[in-house]
């Protein structure tokens, strides 16, 4: 089990967390992803270390952008 914390930026209410949380979920071998809206961390829990690109391209396809 691996875990990974990126900061988003851009999210300002639920659906924007949701919508995050989904597409980043959605990533193969993710188990569970935690949004803290206040803080924009996203911590993401999955079976191996994923490639910081594909949680990106993840992030972006919601709407939003990982910080750097």
């Amino acid at each position: 089990m691996s875990t990974q914390t990126v900061t988003v930026t851009g999210m300002t209410c639920g659906h924007c967390a949701t919508s995050v949380r989904e597409e980043v979920g959605g990533i193969p071998g993710v188990h569970t992803v935690d949004v803290d809206l206040a803080t924009g961390l996203v911590t993401i829990h999955s079976e191996s270390q994923l490639d910081p690109v594909a949680v990106s391209a993840a992030v972006h396809e919601a709407g939003y952008a990982v910080a750097n």
